[in-house]
């Protein structure tokens, strides 16, 4: 029975997207709501989407911030299809096929409960925080999980 559901599941890629980044801007909002952020690191991020099948359901934006070190600028899984590991499977393809050898991979995030754990399982540990930084940067209260965001967490994978 299994095996006859994993044969009709729609298979999964993840591509490097280099036209029409702006169609993926919907996905974009979900993990960063504040469009003038989200521009400021598009032009130099490299913007990678995972499909299911035909359709892009996430989304990730790595910027190489050093000569062993990139940072995931923003991450986000559309809601139908979370909690599919699509999301843990993006962290492992920049961590093997982007960041370089020996090298590691910052994330920086709202102090969620939802996606600072998750960061965790992933094999992040946290290095600092940003005091306020999301009263400072946003326009306006960004929430998530019910909690209003502050501090920016900042983790990091690898040496």
């Amino acid at each position: 029975m299994k095996k006859r559901e994993e044969e009709t599941r729609p298979m999964t890629s993840i591509r490097r997207v280099t036209q029409d980044r702006e169609l993926f801007m919907p996905l974009l909002l979900l993990g960063d709501e504040q469009l003038s952020m989200i521009r400021k690191y598009m032009d130099t991020g490299e913007l990678f989407a995972l499909y299911d099948g035909e359709t892009p359901c996430a989304v990730c934006v790595v910027q190489k911030t050093g000569a062993a070190e990139v940072e995931i600028r923003n991450l986000a899984v559309d809601v139908p299809y979370r909690r599919r590991g699509y999301g843990r499977a993006l962290i492992e393809y920049v961590c093997r096929e982007v960041c370089p050898p020996h090298g590691c991979v910052i994330a920086a995030t709202g102090d969620s409960p939802l996606t600072v754990p998750f960061y965790e399982k992933c094999g992040f540990t946290q290095i600092y925080r940003e005091k306020d930084y999301f009263l400072k940067a946003y326009d306006h209260p960004i929430y998530e999980g019910g909690v209003r965001l502050r501090d920016r967490v900042i983790l990091r994978r690898g040496n």
